[in-house]
């Protein structure tokens, strides 16, 4: 994210240096605080303050290699199979210490990858246990997990939402930072010729700086994040598969082909290669 952000900026002031513009021109502070706040101030508006907070540390993330790759999701496939094989082979009350104790336990430690993901850990481990209960049939259970996964496309998705948001309302803000920058002029008039340029410059930045900011940062940011967004409900998918595939009896071979169905083909490891991975664990 960081290095289109960086190419975005060099294009538009390298071209405009190129033109014979002065960056020190650009610099207006007066508009990049009527944007700046009335951009923070939208966003207050219907979230609260902490959201803020949570909606940079979202954006950094993107600063971030996604965690969902090619070997995050086949360490996810092999914890899935020796879960289940340990289920067939010993009995599903075997699992109830592994989902009571997810961090302590030496199959969930295995993918260290979900273990780190709290939403899909929870999704998995609250699964289980109403898998363990045998009170749910298997067509309930997926219709529970389908209200769970809904439930948290809206929560993940809310950020993005966000900054799609604002991102669209910037042009918005521009215009209204030169409506106060021509005010301004307007009341030069007659003054210094010299002045009354500087105040159109800056007047200019406005909406410039809001247009910049709309297509150039926020727009490319809300899509990084709904992308990223996308990915989490894919892995949350595997797992879902795997599971309701778990819960019909199904063996563990079975259930993982399942869930490996559901990853991006781009990174989809093949049945094969899935297939001797497990094979080699179970083995050892």
């Amino acid at each position: 994210m960081i290095i289109g952000l960086i190419v975005v900026l060099l294009a538009v002031l390298g071209g405009f240096m190129i033109a014979g513009g002065q960056v020190a021109v650009l610099i207006q502070i007066s508009e990049f605080i009527v944007i700046g706040g009335a951009a923070i101030g939208s966003i207050l508006v219907s979230n609260p303050p902490s959201f803020i907070g949570k909606m940079i540390k979202e954006c950094m993330t993107l600063m971030k290699p996604s965690p969902y790759s090619k070997d995050a999701y086949m360490s996810l496939l092999k914890m899935l199979f020796n879960m289940f094989n340990l289920a067939r082979r010993d009995g599903l009350l075997a699992l109830e210490g592994h989902v009571e104790d997810p961090e302590n336990s030496e199959v969930f430690k295995q993918c260290p990858q979900l273990l780190e993901n709290h939403h899909a850990l929870s999704f998995f481990a609250d699964t289980t246990k109403v898998i363990l209960t045998g009170a749910v049939a298997p067509h309930d259970l997926m219709e529970m997990m389908e209200i769970d996964l809904e439930v948290f496309d809206h929560e993940v998705g809310h950020t993005a939402h966000v900054v799609q948001t604002t991102g669209d309302a910037m042009p918005g803000f521009g215009i209204v930072a030169a409506v106060l920058g021509v005010i301004v002029t307007m009341g030069s008039i007659g003054g210094d010729p010299a002045q009354i340029g500087h105040h159109v410059a800056a007047a200019l930045v406005g909406t410039m700086l809001g247009v910049l900011m709309a297509y150039g940062v926020f727009g490319p940011i809300a899509s990084g994040l709904m992308k990223r967004n996308k990915q989490a409900i894919q892995y949350m998918h595997c797992v879902r598969y795997a599971l309701f595939s778990f819960a019909r009896g199904e063996s563990p071979i079975t259930c993982i082909e399942f869930a490996r169905r559901n990853i991006d083909p781009e990174i989809r490891p093949s049945f094969s290669e899935m297939e001797k991975a497990v094979r080699n664990k179970e083995a050892a």
